[in-house]
């Protein structure tokens, strides 16, 4: 039976109406702006009136976000999220059938008013886009859930760019009448689609809304700070949004001044953009794979430096003026170096992809369902800022500074590498997943089975394993699709640098009572704590690894644990670890050794949750017939 992927979530209604209705919505947001764009070249305006246009639109369609989106954010968590849907992508056909008639009548304030009515539309949608998924998906199927919502965005963007822009060029004075009814039903198709949704619970139905855009965004914002990591995912997307503003900003005048495209062509522009877009579709849908279905954050690190490291040498690849100029995209494809820079636009976007979706999934994963909209909302107030700071980036080193676009790119690669170092030593998680991660998928191949039918998707739990290897912890916790709080002897938790990872996973270090009562102690009260709080706790009731690679009798703390607080526990089991370098197999004393074999075959295996009652030997025997044991 094949494993499970993102794309399977395409064929099931919880999933792929939703993902319609985005990707729908995404497009007629840019077949509707490049129409407009143009219809100001077929109406013949010179370059200031389009220069004014160009000006006015994105402040316009962006104002919404900074008066409207914490407002949006509170119906998000009060209404019920299908009926939300519906009632936007309603808003939608209203707005556009006003559009449309500003396409017929040429009539360019009209245009702009519901250009700014599209603005309120999104905003509105904007908290449900997000918050909605936590709902319709497991937690483990959060990150290829995102992977798909970010590669349609990315892939719709484009897709609309393109065929707005095409409409006047191929229908010529039928281009208004085309244009209007294009953007009408594209409209209605979203309507219809939102319709298939399956209901949605509300966030929470009894919130009372409050309609002061000021104060309401300042409490949205408090709201998002409230956890370390959350806030900092938040500013890492935001800080997405920054960095991909400013390169599609870029791409137009580098596209024909570092490129040598035709002056007033965007087929090398259009390339460009391509070229990013796919890239991010194509890093969104891997991080699934990379992250083996979980919210793993230790990818963010890696897109991070994937993002400076080919901004780099996109840079260097074309650090001047184009040797040649007036090139159509087959004649640049034929220059030299060409190869290079499209590998570096493909990696940008790739890398983009990777540092994203999971700080989304991160986001979904750590804030309580009924805050899940207005936390979005915060998040695109957030956005909303950056990219304008972007736009005052762009105008500042461009027009006051003079830069280059290429000097511009490279500004931005250095100040991505050090943005990333400032939130990665804020919060040490991001780079303890990534090093886990990292020795994780270097030294092993996993094989899992049941971990995610049989680890509960909410709620307190109890999990137990067998332990064999100083590296099990790591490497359950890159199976186990939520957070898990380890329980582990205290000389394994003070290992050099493995202690770094422990401590910022708020692994719990324990002892016997002969060693340390004391810790013995405070590790009780801590676990009790965190299944009082809702955590996953994991355990291994050995108590020490193994010294001949079988299974040592459970020890009665795990009866204490249970009896103090009766949670659900699930028996699970690592096997192919005993030939690990970081085993105890042909060492003396406990040292490594060189492994036998790179990448060698692991499993980790689980089996549904017993009750409370189960006693240590129950719990033994279950872990023993996972490895394939006998007692």
């Amino acid at each position: 039976m094949s494993a499970p992927n993102q794309f399977a979530l395409l064929r099931q209604r919880r999933f792929a109406p939703y993902f319609l209705v985005q990707a729908l919505g995404a497009f007629n947001d840019n077949v509707y702006r490049q129409a407009i764009i143009g219809l100001l070249f077929w109406l013949g305006l010179d370059a200031d009136q389009r220069g004014l246009y160009a000006t006015l639109a994105p402040a316009i369609f962006i104002a919404p976000y900074f008066l409207f989106s914490a407002i949006a954010g509170q119906v998000a968590d009060k209404l019920e999220k299908q009926r939300l849907i519906v009632i936007t992508t309603a808003m939608e056909i209203a707005i556009m059938s006003l559009a449309a008639v500003g396409f017929v009548s040429q009539n360019l304030p009209l245009l702009l008013v519901a250009l700014f009515a599209t603005g309120v539309q999104s905003t509105l949608f904007g908290p449900v886009k997000y918050s909605v998924l936590p709902a319709i998906l497991k937690p483990e199927e959060l990150t290829g859930g995102n992977g798909l919502v970010e590669m349609g965005t990315s892939i719709s963007i484009l897709c609309g760019m393109i065929t707005g822009g095409l409409i006047f060029y191929l229908a010529g004075e039928q281009g208004p009448v085309v244009a209007a009814t294009a953007i009408v039903l594209l409209a209605v198709a979203g309507n219809l689609v939102a319709r298939l949704i399956p209901r949605l619970p509300a966030g929470e139905p009894g919130l009372r809304i409050g309609w002061n855009p000021l104060p309401e965004s300042l409490r949205a914002l408090r709201l998002a700070k409230q956890q370390l990591a959350v806030r900092n995912a938040i500013l890492g997307v935001s800080w997405f949004w920054f960095f991909g503003t400013i390169i599609t900003s870029l791409l137009p005048v580098w596209a024909e001044r570092n490129l040598g495209g035709v002056a007033d062509s965007s087929l090398l522009y259009i390339a460009a953009l391509a070229l990013f877009s796919i890239g991010t579709g194509a890093g969104s849908l891997l991080c699934e794979k990379l992250s083996g279905r979980t919210v793993e954050i230790g990818l963010v690190p890696l897109g991070a430096f994937g993002m400076s490291a080919f901004l780099l040498d996109l840079y260097f690849a074309r650090p001047g003026a184009a040797p040649v100029g007036g090139l159509q995209l087959a004649d640049f494809l034929a220059q030299p170096g060409s190869t290079r820079i499209i590998i570096d636009l493909l990696g940008i976007g790739f890398s983009t992809g990777l540092f994203v979706v999971p700080l989304f999934a991160l986001i979904q994963s750590r804030t309580p369902n009924h805050q899940m909209a207005r936390v979005f909302a915060a998040l695109n107030i957030q956005n909303s800022g950056f990219i304008v700071a972007a736009a005052g980036v762009g105008l500042l080193t461009q027009q006051l500074l003079g830069w280059s676009a290429p000097q511009l790119l490279l500004a931005l690669a250095i100040a991505n590498a050090l943005v990333a170092v400032w939130i990665f030593s804020i919060v040490p998680e991001f780079a303890m997943r990534f090093a886990s991660w990292l020795m994780v998928r270097t030294l092993y191949r996993l094989r899992v089975a049941g971990v995610e039918e049989h680890v509960p998707d909410e709620g307190a739990a109890v999990l137990v394993c067998n332990h064999v290897s100083y590296m099990d912890a790591l490497i359950l916790a890159a199976v186990i699709p939520r957070p898990v709080r380890f329980v582990m002897y205290y000389r394994i938790f003070n290992i050099p640098f493995m202690r770094w990872i422990f401590r910022t996973a708020k692994a719990i270090p324990i002892a016997s009572p002969k060693e340390d009562a004391a810790l013995m102690q405070r590790a009780f009260d801590s676990i009790d704590q965190a299944l009082a709080n809702g955590e996953l706790v994991l355990i291994f009731p050995e108590g020490k690894l193994t010294a001949d690679g079988n299974i040592n009798p459970f020890k009665s703390g795990v009866e204490k644990i249970l009896q103090r607080r009766p949670v659900p526990v699930v028996p699970m089991a690592l096997r192919g670890m005993w030939a690990s370098m970081w085993s105890r197999r042909d060492s003396r004393l406990g040292r490594m050794r060189v492994p036998r074999r790179l990448r060698a075959r692991i499993q980790v295996i689980a089996q549904a949750a017993l009750p409370a009652s189960s006693t240590a030997a129950e719990l033994e025997a279950c872990v023993r017939g996972l490895r394939g044991e006998h007692a």
